[in-house]
């Protein structure tokens, strides 16, 4: 509908006009309003999704509606469809930033700033990331591994490395140790640099993957620029960090290997368990870490790494009674019961001296266990299990009193400096000789009772 014209549209209509024009004339208006023009307005029977409307020359198109008015049409109109119209044209598609290939000249990174401004500048480090795994105190955050070279070479086939990881710019350094009367003077191999993985085109586009800490692992077999080499051992700091961090590496991951485990020897666990019982006949419940890994092996069917089965062997190892002070065992453990807010001592005491029915404050091993579980106390279950066995007496009986008392942070807190604990730093100049904690014998027994449970 087309609009009207100015002035077609008045409050009154003139009839005729008597005498000049402007001052001192006469008109008459039509009180019939014979002349008068009827409008039409929008009503809301008028209105709906998909209809276009004329508003002072403007057409609008009716899109969509709040759910108050679909509510609305639905009741009074029985309206039904109110599907909204698309009134958006589709976004255009985003055309993908191309760079050019590598050149050749300085590293990637620094090429491709010159592509990205006018003006180039130099890349951005992980400045957070370099704070935080930076070296403070005895933490080094360098990971070392010795590592041997593969090659066809009967002089070389000798040769040990240490391969150093940076964890705070993820550079990675190869030293030689020497070795005497081996005709090779030794020092440094690589010069400390990020390492790209090999297989990668050189002059590409995109950046190059680079070799990561997850990468390295005893049982690795890693390409440097053409060398290759198998990770034979690594230094205990090394180990300690994989397994403190255990989320960042799988292979360090006690719970993804034993899941791992379980899957695998399920279904003969009953065997599974004779061939460890074949293997200690004194009934020990301990073994050697060959004959452990030897058995591991055939269980998993080949399918765990060297650092697997060396993270197993640690987990379950069994350590001497003088490597870890008492006081400091029972401070960490007072720790994670202070951080969780346990106090229900009493109530823990009464539950253990119920259930010792020959009234002489002793307790099995697995007896003490289980109470701990039933209430949920909040210690990790390797460090129950040294405590626990700490408290053994000759017979394997675990004196619960002096357990309980040492536990209870509330009446008997331990000082810090009652505790001595030798921290565990990481040498620079390891050589690759083997670590001071060496895996001698193994406790079986708690690791079949993890997998598959123990036969009542």
């Amino acid at each position: 509908v087309d609009l009207p014209r100015p002035g077609q549209i008045t409050a009154h209509t003139v009839l005729n006009v008597f005498g000049p024009m402007g001052h001192g004339g006469r008109y008459l208006l039509d009180r019939l309003e014979t002349g008068a023009l009827h409008q039409e307005f929008y009503k809301d029977s008028d209105l709906g999704i998909g209809v276009i409307i004329n508003a002072w020359g403007r057409r609008i198109l009716l899109c969509d509606c709040d759910e108050f008015t679909k509510e609305y049409y639905k009741n009074k109109y029985g309206v039904e469809n109110f599907t909204p119209v698309q009134y958006k044209a589709p976004p255009p598609p985003k055309v993908e930033r191309k760079y050019p290939p590598y050149t050749g000249f300085g590293s990637e990174e620094d090429s491709l700033c010159s592509c990205v401004a006018m003006v180039p500048k130099p890349p951005q480090k992980d400045f957070k990331k370099f704070i935080e795994k930076d070296r403070h105190g005895l933490e080094s955050f360098v990971l070392r591994f010795l590592a041997q070279i593969i090659t066809e070479n009967p002089i070389d086939k000798d040769r040990k490395f240490i391969i150093s990881y940076y964890l705070s710019d993820d550079t990675i350094h190869v030293f030689e140790p020497p070795q005497r009367n081996s005709g090779i003077i030794g020092g440094k191999f690589l010069e400390r640099t990020r390492v790209i993985k090999p297989g990668q085109e050189l002059f590409k586009s995109e950046m190059s993957e680079y070799f990561t800490a997850q990468d390295l692992f005893v049982g690795a077999t890693v390409n440097f620029f053409g060398h290759i080499f198998y990770i034979v051992d690594a230094d205990e700091y090394a180990f300690i960090y994989m397994e403190n961090n255990a989320h960042e590496f799988p292979k360090a991951n006690i719970n993804t290997i034993l899941n791992k485990l379980k899957t695998k020897g399920e279904a003969k666990s009953r065997e599974i368990k004779q061939m460890f019982a074949a293997c200690d006949p004194d009934k020990t419940n301990k073994i050697g870490y060959d004959q452990f890994r030897t058995l591991l092996l055939n269980v998993s069917e080949g399918s765990l790494a060297e650092h697997e089965i060396m993270t197993v062997a640690r987990y379950y190892s069994v350590q001497d009674a003088s490597e870890v002070d008492i006081n400091f065992l029972l401070t960490t453990a007072q720790d994670h019961l202070k951080k969780n807010t346990f106090e229900d001592f009493s109530k823990l005491r009464e539950t253990f001296m119920h259930s010792d029915q020959e009234r002489n404050g002793l307790l099995s091993r697995q007896q003490s266990q289980t109470i701990f579980k039933g209430f949920r106390v909040p210690v990790p279950d390797d460090l129950l299990r040294v405590i626990l066995r700490r408290h053994e007496n000759e017979q394997g009986q675990v004196d619960y009193l002096k357990l309980l008392t040492g536990l209870n942070w509330r009446e008997n807190p331990i000082r810090t400096s009652q505790a001595t604990q030798i921290p565990v730093k990481s040498s620079e100049d390891w050589t690759g000789q083997p670590v001071t904690h060496l895996l001698k014998d193994v406790c079986y027994l708690m690791l079949l009772e993890d997998l598959f449970g123990l036969e009542k």
